[in-house]
Protein backbone atom coordinates (compact mmCIF):
# COMPACT_ATOMS: atom_id res chain seq x y z
CA UNK A 1 0.00 0.00 0.00
CA UNK A 2 2.83 2.57 0.72
CA UNK A 3 4.27 1.59 -2.30
CA UNK A 4 1.35 2.26 -4.28
CA UNK A 5 1.05 5.21 -2.38
CA UNK A 6 4.77 6.50 -3.10
CA UNK A 7 3.73 5.87 -6.41
CA UNK A 8 1.01 7.99 -6.75
CA UNK A 9 2.80 10.56 -5.56
CA UNK A 10 5.43 10.39 -8.13
CA UNK A 11 2.84 10.73 -10.54
CA UNK A 12 1.17 13.16 -9.36
CA UNK A 13 4.83 15.41 -9.21
CA UNK A 14 5.89 14.28 -12.35
CA UNK A 15 2.75 15.33 -14.26
CA UNK A 16 2.72 19.16 -12.25
CA UNK A 17 6.27 19.73 -13.60
CA UNK A 18 5.45 18.96 -16.97
CA UNK A 19 2.43 20.98 -17.01
CA UNK A 20 4.32 23.80 -15.58
CA UNK A 21 7.32 23.25 -18.41
CA UNK A 22 4.34 23.07 -20.78
CA UNK A 23 2.92 26.19 -19.73
CA UNK A 24 6.57 28.08 -19.69
CA UNK A 25 6.82 26.40 -23.50
CA UNK A 26 3.25 28.05 -24.47
CA UNK A 27 3.67 31.36 -23.28
CA UNK A 28 7.24 31.18 -25.27
CA UNK A 29 5.40 30.22 -28.39
CA UNK A 30 2.34 32.76 -27.66
CA UNK A 31 3.83 35.47 -26.80
CA UNK A 32 1.87 38.32 -27.83
CA UNK A 33 -1.85 36.73 -25.89
CA UNK A 34 -2.55 37.35 -22.49
CA UNK A 35 -0.59 40.67 -22.50
CA UNK A 36 -0.95 43.44 -20.19
CA UNK A 37 -2.39 46.33 -21.04
CA UNK A 38 0.70 48.19 -20.73
CA UNK A 39 0.40 51.98 -21.46
CA UNK A 40 2.15 55.36 -21.43
CA UNK A 41 5.56 55.67 -19.63
CA UNK A 42 6.97 59.13 -18.30
CA UNK A 43 9.88 59.17 -15.88
CA UNK A 44 13.15 60.70 -15.10
CA UNK A 45 16.14 59.38 -17.06
CA UNK A 46 19.66 59.40 -17.70
CA UNK A 47 19.35 60.80 -20.93
CA UNK A 48 16.35 63.69 -19.69
CA UNK A 49 12.87 62.70 -19.80
CA UNK A 50 11.95 59.55 -21.11
CA UNK A 51 8.82 59.21 -22.89
CA UNK A 52 7.12 56.39 -24.72
CA UNK A 53 5.57 58.89 -27.23
CA UNK A 54 8.46 60.41 -28.06
CA UNK A 55 9.61 57.15 -30.06
CA UNK A 56 9.65 56.94 -33.45
CA UNK A 57 6.23 54.92 -35.00
CA UNK A 58 8.83 52.70 -36.24
CA UNK A 59 11.06 52.12 -32.87
CA UNK A 60 10.40 49.30 -30.51
CA UNK A 61 11.41 50.22 -26.73
CA UNK A 62 12.77 47.22 -24.82
CA UNK A 63 11.46 48.03 -21.00
CA UNK A 64 12.99 45.97 -18.04
CA UNK A 65 12.39 46.39 -14.78
CA UNK A 66 15.43 45.89 -12.21
CA UNK A 67 18.14 47.30 -10.33
CA UNK A 68 21.89 47.95 -10.16
CA UNK A 69 22.28 46.06 -7.01
CA UNK A 70 20.87 42.86 -8.44
CA UNK A 71 23.88 39.59 -8.45
CA UNK A 72 22.92 38.09 -11.70
CA UNK A 73 19.19 38.21 -13.23
CA UNK A 74 19.34 42.05 -14.08
CA UNK A 75 23.58 42.07 -15.26
CA UNK A 76 22.91 38.96 -17.67
CA UNK A 77 19.03 40.41 -19.21
CA UNK A 78 21.19 43.20 -20.05
CA UNK A 79 23.77 41.67 -21.64
CA UNK A 80 21.26 39.49 -23.78
CA UNK A 81 20.21 42.98 -25.21
CA UNK A 82 23.18 44.20 -25.68
CA UNK A 83 24.54 41.07 -27.89
CA UNK A 84 20.76 40.92 -29.87
CA UNK A 85 21.05 44.73 -30.80
CA UNK A 86 24.46 44.65 -31.49
CA UNK A 87 23.71 41.83 -33.41
CA UNK A 88 21.32 43.83 -35.87
CA UNK A 89 22.16 45.67 -38.56
CA UNK A 90 23.40 49.16 -38.35
CA UNK A 91 19.41 50.77 -39.51
CA UNK A 92 17.47 48.27 -37.14
CA UNK A 93 19.67 48.52 -34.17
CA UNK A 94 18.86 52.52 -34.72
CA UNK A 95 15.03 51.42 -33.91
CA UNK A 96 15.73 49.25 -30.93
CA UNK A 97 15.84 51.73 -27.65
CA UNK A 98 16.84 49.46 -23.84
CA UNK A 99 15.12 50.95 -21.40
CA UNK A 100 15.79 49.49 -17.55
CA UNK A 101 13.50 51.14 -14.95
CA UNK A 102 14.73 50.96 -11.27
CA UNK A 103 12.98 48.81 -9.12
CA UNK A 104 15.10 49.74 -6.34
CA UNK A 105 14.86 53.82 -6.24
CA UNK A 106 15.95 54.56 -2.35
CA UNK A 107 19.34 53.31 -3.96
CA UNK A 108 19.27 53.80 -7.50
CA UNK A 109 19.73 57.54 -8.31
CA UNK A 110 19.91 59.15 -12.38
CA UNK A 111 23.56 58.81 -11.05
CA UNK A 112 24.14 55.44 -10.66
CA UNK A 113 22.07 54.02 -13.42
CA UNK A 114 24.20 55.94 -15.79
CA UNK A 115 27.21 54.74 -14.49
CA UNK A 116 25.64 50.74 -14.36
CA UNK A 117 24.27 50.88 -18.10
CA UNK A 118 27.54 52.81 -19.32
CA UNK A 119 28.78 48.99 -19.13
CA UNK A 120 26.39 48.09 -21.60
CA UNK A 121 26.21 50.67 -24.07
CA UNK A 122 25.85 54.15 -24.46
CA UNK A 123 21.81 53.61 -26.14
CA UNK A 124 21.14 51.79 -22.44
CA UNK A 125 18.83 54.23 -20.39
CA UNK A 126 17.81 54.07 -17.40
CA UNK A 127 14.58 55.57 -15.72
CA UNK A 128 13.55 56.01 -11.92
CA UNK A 129 10.38 56.96 -10.76
CA UNK A 130 8.24 58.00 -7.33
CA UNK A 131 6.47 54.69 -5.75
CA UNK A 132 3.80 56.24 -6.78
CA UNK A 133 4.89 55.90 -10.35
CA UNK A 134 6.06 52.66 -10.16
CA UNK A 135 2.96 51.24 -8.51
CA UNK A 136 0.90 52.86 -11.40
CA UNK A 137 3.39 51.39 -14.34
CA UNK A 138 3.70 47.93 -12.15
CA UNK A 139 0.31 47.68 -12.41
CA UNK A 140 -0.77 48.13 -16.02
CA UNK A 141 2.71 46.26 -16.85
CA UNK A 142 1.98 43.28 -14.59
CA UNK A 143 5.02 43.86 -12.69
CA UNK A 144 5.92 42.63 -9.45
CA UNK A 145 8.57 43.05 -6.67
CA UNK A 146 9.24 42.07 -3.10
CA UNK A 147 12.31 43.73 -1.08
CA UNK A 148 13.96 41.11 1.22
CA UNK A 149 15.71 42.14 3.86
CA UNK A 150 19.75 40.81 4.21
CA UNK A 151 21.48 42.63 7.27
CA UNK A 152 24.43 39.96 6.69
CA UNK A 153 24.70 41.11 3.28
CA UNK A 154 26.71 44.81 2.22
CA UNK A 155 23.96 45.58 0.35
CA UNK A 156 21.38 45.84 3.26
CA UNK A 157 18.57 44.18 0.91
CA UNK A 158 17.68 42.45 -2.40
CA UNK A 159 14.97 42.42 -4.64
CA UNK A 160 12.73 39.78 -6.37
CA UNK A 161 10.84 41.21 -8.91
CA UNK A 162 9.69 39.96 -12.47
CA UNK A 163 12.25 39.58 -15.13
CA UNK A 164 10.59 39.50 -18.48
CA UNK A 165 11.19 41.68 -21.29
CA UNK A 166 8.97 43.51 -22.83
CA UNK A 167 8.99 44.82 -26.40
CA UNK A 168 6.81 48.33 -26.37
CA UNK A 169 5.86 50.79 -29.06
CA UNK A 170 5.49 54.34 -28.91
CA UNK A 171 1.79 54.47 -27.97
CA UNK A 172 2.65 52.26 -24.97
CA UNK A 173 1.22 48.86 -26.07
CA UNK A 174 2.99 45.75 -25.21
CA UNK A 175 3.72 43.81 -28.63
CA UNK A 176 5.81 40.87 -27.14
CA UNK A 177 6.44 39.87 -23.85
CA UNK A 178 9.42 37.85 -23.31
CA UNK A 179 10.64 35.43 -20.59
CA UNK A 180 13.85 35.78 -18.90
CA UNK A 181 16.09 33.51 -20.69
CA UNK A 182 19.90 33.52 -20.50
CA UNK A 183 20.40 33.26 -24.02
CA UNK A 184 19.76 35.56 -26.67
CA UNK A 185 17.96 33.78 -28.89
CA UNK A 186 13.84 34.07 -27.73
CA UNK A 187 14.33 37.92 -27.23
CA UNK A 188 16.24 38.32 -30.77
CA UNK A 189 13.09 36.18 -32.31
CA UNK A 190 11.14 38.32 -31.00
CA UNK A 191 13.02 41.69 -31.72
CA UNK A 192 13.14 40.56 -35.52
CA UNK A 193 9.69 39.36 -35.48
CA UNK A 194 8.53 42.68 -34.07
CA UNK A 195 10.29 45.25 -36.17
CA UNK A 196 8.97 43.48 -39.24
CA UNK A 197 5.38 44.63 -38.29
CA UNK A 198 6.64 48.21 -37.32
Amino acid sequence: MRRLRWYAISACLVLLVGAGLAFEQWQQANPARDLPPGGPISLPSTQGEFTLSRLDDDQLAIIFFGYTWCPDVCPMSLAVVRQVRQDLPEEQRQRVVPVMISVDPERDTLARLETYLAAFGEAFIGARGSPDQLEAIAERYDVIWRRHEAPDSGAGYTVDHTASLYLVNHRGAILERVLHSPTPGPLETAVNRTLDTL
